[in-house]
């Protein structure tokens, strides 16, 4: 188990920041490890007790497995107690009722807890992560938590795109900070002082000299990191990103693993007759849809990989991703959820598009567009949907934008159904060695 020893001089430098501040927002790319950066540093707080109660808003995803886990993951962190306080009413309010360190609940939630709560609210410190999904001053989330301020002795922000629409965004999240002392008591002080509207007044652009007087407004509670600037090897960072299947989900697909078959709810049967079509149907399975016949007819048994990519666009806001994904089931799932999202095909301009920055989703399969094709110029995050077992395919593919050329660190996430094959074929992935024989292999 890894120990505080462990951390980097930058997340060392960054648990500091929260101490001495204790009201602060972390700009962190993704791969700088926010959120063991923010455990290490209530671990502190909480043995000084310089907190006592830490509230933790997150993404639904990150809320129900991320911080209970990175928790357990380090020796200096792992006597934290966290209690999961997301799903039905009931069993939140169950999870409120834990003794407990560390409480986490989902954004869209925060309205019920303020309202549940009121005067009486019970945390000292609060903990935002992924802040710039509270950047709308309007929002019912953000009206909420800004009730319960005056009850909170410590609060970090956390996100690595804190202003993706402009500087606009930076208004409600400095104001959780500093109250306004710093932007603005209210969104239209803001405004006034820092920008001009159009003629209509929907677009506002910067006054001369705003920008840096906004920085230097800010910097005394932020502190700011590039991934480029504090990841020196490698420069590829590849992320897992856990999906949780509800346990019937999961029940189903053990005894499709057992057993060889599967029913499906309108009563069809699946059966998997040999081991290779049997690795076929449980990756079909952890993404979300599975074949009914020879590649045809499909049938969809979940979404939750497109809802974990759903947030990653909203997270990484700004940014195009290209994505990867395995069956034609999964295209017709992602073009479906997003609309805007370009397929690649053999036409130059799509590449040139994509390199031009002109695309915000890139579809490809990995193994057309395994090799010959540069798309290092586009964008820098690749999203692995569905999973391949070709160590090849997946080198290649990964080498399409972690290549020279490439200005910044490029992020390979990986969306990984919990329980399923999805982790044995990273694990094989992970090995040179890595055939569809392994995987057979490790199905037996």
């Amino acid at each position: 188990m890894r120990s505080r020893a462990d951390l980097h001089g930058y997340q060392d430098r960054a648990v500091e920041f929260i101490k001495e501040h204790r009201r602060v927002a972390l700009f962190l790319d993704l791969g700088l490890g926010k959120t063991l950066t923010t455990l290490t540093a209530l671990t502190d707080m909480i043995d000084s007790c310089m907190a006592s109660k830490v509230l933790v808003i997150a993404p639904l995803r990150v809320a129900n497995s991320v911080w209970a886990q990175e928790a357990k993951n380090w020796s200096h962190t792992q006597h934290l107690k966290v209690s999961v306080c997301t799903g039905p009413e009931k069993r939140r309010r169950m999870a409120l009722h834990k003794e407990a360190d560390i409480y986490v609940i989902n954004r869209e939630n925060v309205p019920w807890l303020v309202k549940l709560y009121g005067e009486k609210w019970p945390f000292d410190t609060m903990i935002v992560d992924e802040s710039s999904s509270f950047k709308s001053a309007s929002s019912q989330r953000f009206k909420a938590i800004k009730k319960v301020l005056p009850y909170v002795n410590n609060i970090v922000l956390l996100t690595g795109t804190p202003s993706p629409n402009g500087l606009l965004d930076l208004w409600s999240q400095a104001y959780l900070v500093d109250f306004g002392n710093a932007l603005g008591k209210t969104m239209s002080v803001y405004k006034q002082r820092f920008f001009t509207p159009d003629y209509m007044g929907y677009k506002f652009a910067l006054n001369e000299g705003a920008e840096e007087a906004i920085h230097k407004l800010m910097r005394p509670f932020t502190l700011s990191m590039e991934a480029k600037d504090y990841l020196d090897l490698p420069d590829r960072i590849d992320l897992y990103h856990g999906v949780d299947l509800s346990p019937k989900e999961l029940d189903a697909y053990k005894e499709f693993e057992k057993n060889l078959f599967l029913e499906l709810d309108d009563g069809q049967v699946i059966e998997a007759m040999t081991a290779a079509v049997l690795a076929n149907k449980l990756l079909q399975n952890s993404g979300g849809a599975v074949y009914t016949d020879e590649h045809k007819n499909w049938s969809e048994l979940h979404a939750h990989k497109l809802d974990a990519l759903e947030e990653l666009v909203e997270l990484n806001e700004g940014e195009n991703i290209l994505v990867a994904y395995n069956y034609k089931s999964d295209l017709e799932r992602l073009k479906k959820r997003f609309p805007e999202a370009v397929v690649l095909d053999q036409s130059q301009e799509t590449i040139d598009r994509w390199n031009r920055k002109e695309i915000s989703m890139l579809l490809a399969h990995p193994q057309s567009a395994s090799m010959g094709i540069n798309l290092q110029h586009g964008g820098s995050i690749i999203v692995w949907f569905s999973l391949v077992w070709s160590l090849e395919y997946y080198q290649q593919f990964n080498g399409r934008l972690h290549r020279q050329g490439q200005a910044v660190p490029v992020r390979i996430i990986h969306l990984v159904s919990n329980g399923t094959i999805d982790e044995r074929v990273i694990s094989v992935l992970g090995d040179k060695g890595a055939t569809q024989k392994s995987l057979l292999n490790a199905l037996k």
